[in-house]
């Protein structure tokens, strides 16, 4: 049986445009879509019933913002596979639960009653920091949301430590039919010691080739496993945070790994996955890469 895509719904804007973008992200891949909408009504049972069901009002708005989610999914694509559920248990644990079974979780960038000022919601925050699959979380300009770019990019660490966002990006610009970027950053020696045996301008060109090597080897496998996808290789001198956020302002996915140190249970994200997670101007995958 192939795995779902999850969504968390909460009926805020963002959650909306969430919705809309996981329903063409599930026509792409062919898969079935499962809209989670996780409240504590609990707390609330026997404060606000309702007096038609004796349901507290929590739990009614709950199946309701699940219902027109998974209404709104059927317009989109009425071919769509989508079911709905509306859990009494906190958000970041139910989407946490339902991503250890499911190809990915996608999330909106900011919930309902969400703090005027944070670029990023807590629950979409906290999931992508720690979800065992794939996590998109949606946010960017409405071109970059909508695909106009055809274009998906990749940050390439270590070839090695970021192979599970590599074979992730390319299964997305596959699906697309669209351009892959594929960005690997060095820095200038300048910035650091240098042998006194080499000039500094060695030294430049010598990082640079090693950062070529490295971006051709991280990609060497998923190349020959997708070899319809065009590829295009970047390595840019500087840090890497600011060189994929400059990417992602013409693409329409940006992704990027993120390492799971097993039996660290505290948010798990680097300083790029962080950044482009608060101010990407596309939608943007964190990939987790067991260590």
């Amino acid at each position: 049986m192939e795995l779902p895509l999850v969504v968390g719904v909460d009926g805020s804007d963002s959650s909306l445009l969430a919705v809309d973008w996981a329903v063409d992200e599930a026509v792409r891949h062919e898969l079935p879509l499962q809209l989670v909408h996780a409240s504590r009504w609990e707390t609330y049972e026997g404060v606000q019933p309702s007096f038609s069901t004796g349901r507290s009002a929590e739990e009614v708005m709950a199946e309701h913002i699940v219902a027109s989610s998974v209404e709104r999914a059927r317009r989109r694509h009425p071919e769509v596979n989508v079911s709905g559920k509306a859990l009494a248990e906190d958000a970041v644990s139910a989407l946490l639960s339902a991503g250890r079974e499911s190809f990915a979780v996608v999330t909106g960038s900011r919930g309902r009653g969400q703090i005027a000022g944070m670029l990023l919601g807590s629950v979409s925050l906290a999931v992508a920091a720690r979800a065992v699959c794939p996590v998109m979380v949606i946010r960017g300009a409405e071109s970059n949301r909508l695909g106009r770019f055809g274009r998906v990019v990749v940050g390439v660490g270590a070839a090695s430590g970021g192979a599970a966002a590599v074979r992730f990006a390319f299964l997305e610009a596959q699906a697309r039919g669209c351009g892959l970027t594929a960005v690997r950053a060095w820095r200038n020696p300048s910035q650091e010691p240098v042998d006194h045996m080499l000039l500094a301008d060695d030294a430049a060109r010598l990082r640079e080739e090693r950062a070529t090597a490295g971006l051709d080897d991280a990609l060497r496998e998923a190349v020959r496993e997708h070899p319809r996808v065009d590829v295009r290789r970047r390595t840019v001198e500087g840090p890497t945070h600011r060189i994929l956020l400059e990417a992602a302002a013409q693409a329409d996915l940006v992704v990027v790994g993120a390492q799971r140190r097993q039996g660290h249970f505290g948010l798990q994200l680097g300083r790029v996955a962080h950044t482009l997670l608060h101010h990407s101007e596309c939608p943007v995958a964190v990939v987790p890469q067991p260590v």
